[in-house]
């Protein structure tokens, strides 16, 4: 079911998106060869905590086998879930970091990809394209658009470039759950489906590859890795749909 949130609850969701933000802000500043996946994972989570907020992540999931941390570091070939460990970043290394805080019972919701030292021309462009992609989705999340402007206003962005964009992971709505309906796709998938509205809020998050856009899943349970182990990309914000135009959310 999609709910629309108030004003009030969507500020309540702006306090746990600004964790977020400063999550990932702190992992930047501590992203550098040599640094444990582990280490990052502890860091966030005490900042999460120390700032009055739960991880989203850790405990989610299958009783069976729920995710293990606080963020999700996925490297290189690796597009989403990848857990954090005793793993060392390596210089060269693309490295996408996923963050998800509850705060006050509202979550918020967001990833960005950093690559460890000078990227190469083509890593650079499929870094900035996944970004740009992902900003043109969140633009076109306006009262009376439909859930599949957003999807093409992505698709156009990453197809001229012949990125594989991922198929199996989406978008999707979130509010006092992560994850929420509508999905949110990354590329057409035939009808426009649901009309937008005021209160609605989404996270919008690209996955693109320098390959195809076929993905598996590790014997983990959770790390998603390229088929063909192309590169991969992965940018992500929590937005608000307003009156006035789509708010982000998970910005400091």
């Amino acid at each position: 079911m999609v709910t629309r949130k108030s004003r009030q609850e969507i500020e309540k969701m702006r306090r746990a998106g600004r964790v977020v933000a400063e999550v990932l802000a702190l992992v930047e500043s501590e992203l550098r060869p040599g640094v444990t996946t582990g280490h990052l994972d502890e860091l966030a989570e005490r900042h999460i905590r120390r700032s009055g907020g739960t991880p989203s992540f850790k405990g989610y999931g299958d009783r069976r086998n729920p995710f293990p941390a606080s963020l999700c570091i996925s490297i290189d070939d690796e597009v989403v879930h990848g857990i954090p460990g005793s793993r060392t970043i390596r210089d060269g290394q693309i490295v996408s970091i996923d963050a998800g805080a509850i705060v006050d019972g509202w979550h918020g919701d967001a990833a960005r990809t950093f690559v460890v030292g000078e990227p190469a021309d083509d890593v650079r462009q499929l870094i900035d394209t996944t970004r740009l992609s992902m900003m043109a989705g969140i633009a076109a999340a306006v009262p009376g658009a439909r859930i599949g402007d957003i999807s093409a206003a992505i698709e156009d962005v990453a197809a001229p470039h012949g990125y594989g964009i991922v198929r199996q992971f989406v978008g999707h709505g979130i509010g006092t759950e992560m994850h929420q309906e509508p999905q949110v796709p990354n590329y057409r998938a035939g009808p426009r489906g649901m009309e937008l509205v005021a209160g609605i809020c989404l996270a919008i998050e690209p996955m693109l590859t320098l390959g195809s856009h076929e993905v598996a899943v590790k014997p983990d349970g959770w790390t998603v890795v390229t088929k063909d182990g192309s590169l991969a990309a992965h940018f992500e914000h929590t937005i608000a749909v307003t009156e006035t135009g789509p708010q982000i959310l998970t910005t400091v």
